[in-house]
């Protein structure tokens, strides 16, 4: 049914399905910066990746079987050859579920570039936090269900880690695996744990990030205050173009919608010509308990972070307590950061060489954590180990010395 041109959107909702003050609030009476740019859409390309795989992993549930015994044919077989099109949706499922953390990774430090952590904004950045963590669950749980060689080996690896944690620490692998070995126990709950829990928790937290969005408003690319009522006052006397703000919708969501556009055209080159790189080459050997790879690693997204474990080779314990605080640094961001003023890296004279060798850093990580630790390798991963975690030591002194200075 068309909408009448002196019927407004929310009031056609509102006659149709009840829920006017919901669209109002969403459509009308949320403003967004106009000093942005196209990162501040990667929130929406996040949120079409997770429908995505939802969707793809629906299809995908259909023909799996969550048994040791029938894992890997399941995927191998019913699924890639004799299910039309089982294919596409693996493949779909596959690069999304590597390419989505591409995207939190973008997400993750624009946000730290801009100062998006602060100023108010703490419950945006600790719920966003809270998805990234919801996400890497998610990857390695389903990392774990095609029951490949690397699949099994990775969980062998996993929650070998828990074992470490003081006095609860064996009980507490007994107890996540189901069994004293990694096992088809093991594989059934994190088969319950990827379909169901984690999904659950996030949605929840994107809701949450979404709710916590509205309360301090969007920050632009300057960092500059902006009295959001003044301007949308502005807006809407008709003064659009000295107004620095823009109605969410239609204006926003319209260049939110093309960035996704573009970013689909990418996603689904990758899906038809490029997925190989998101399904590693061992995981297609099925598991063997009594045949370990002679290099273990996993997925590219958390390589840096395992390097960091496997750093500090000379002491395991120090491994994971490096681990440990590289995993949940993060979070204290807006803490760490002493300096006030919410603005662009590029113009905090300290702030922006941090930023700078922390993503080299990241990097360097990633590279080393797929090679083996063995010789200058291991070295290296050392240097680039304990230089991220001096990053976050020092990052409270330097913006604190950034207070006063331009």
């Amino acid at each position: 049914m068309a909408i009448k041109k002196s019927e407004n959107l929310a009031d056609w909702f509102d006659q149709r399905l009840g829920i006017k003050a919901l669209t109002k609030v969403l459509m009308t009476e949320y403003w967004v910066p106009k000093n942005i740019n196209f990162l501040w859409s990667f929130g929406l390309v996040l949120a079409t990746l997770f429908t995505l795989l939802v969707i793809s992993g629906i299809f995908l549930l259909m023909y799996y079987k969550p048994d040791t015994a029938l894992a890997f044919d399941s995927v191998n077989y019913t699924i890639m050859q004799e299910v039309e099109y089982g294919w596409l949706f693996r493949h779909i499922h596959a690069v999304a579920a590597s390419v989505v953390f591409l995207v939190i990774y973008i997400h993750m430090f624009t946000a730290i570039y801009y100062g998006s952590f602060k100023s108010g904004r703490e419950m945006i950045w600790i719920s966003g936090m809270v998805i990234f963590v919801a996400f890497s669950a998610e990857g390695f749980s389903g990392y774990m269900l095609p029951w490949g060689q690397m699949s099994y080996w990775a969980a062998q690896v996993i929650t070998n880690l828990f074992g470490a944690i003081p006095v609860i620490g064996p009980d507490l692998v007994v107890w996540i695996r189901g069994d004293y070995v990694v096992s088809d126990a093991t594989l059934t709950r994190f088969f319950a744990l990827h379909v169901l829990v984690i999904p659950l928790v996030i949605m929840g937290a994107i809701g949450l990030h979404m709710y916590a969005l509205r309360m301090p408003h969007v920050n632009n690319q300057e960092g500059e205050d902006i009295d959001f009522e003044a301007e949308a006052r502005k807006f809407k006397a008709g003064d659009k173009k000295r107004s620095k703000v823009m109605p969410f919708w239609p204006t926003f969501m319209a260049e939110d919608l093309f960035v996704v556009s573009g970013f689909l055209i990418f996603f689904f080159y990758l899906v038809f010509y490029h997925y190989g790189f998101a399904m590693d080459a061992i995981n297609f050997l099925p598991a063997d308990t009594m045949k370990t790879p002679p290099h273990i690693y996993p997925e590219w997204y958390f390589l840096w972070s395992y390097e960091v474990l496997r750093g500090f080779f000379f002491s395991m314990d120090l491994g994971l307590i490096a681990f440990a605080i590289a995993n949940g640094i993060f979070f204290l961001m807006p803490w760490l950061d002493r300096n006030p003023a919410v603005g662009p890296a590029h113009k905090r004279p300290y702030f922006k060489y941090w930023f700078w060798i922390l993503i080299v850093d990241l990097i360097g990580l990633t590279v080393y954590g797929k090679l083996p630790p063995t010789g200058a390798n291991a070295y290296i991963g050392f240097f680039l180990s304990v230089t991220f975690l001096l990053l976050f030591v020092i990052l409270p002194i330097i913006s604190k010395m950034e207070k006063g200075k331009k």
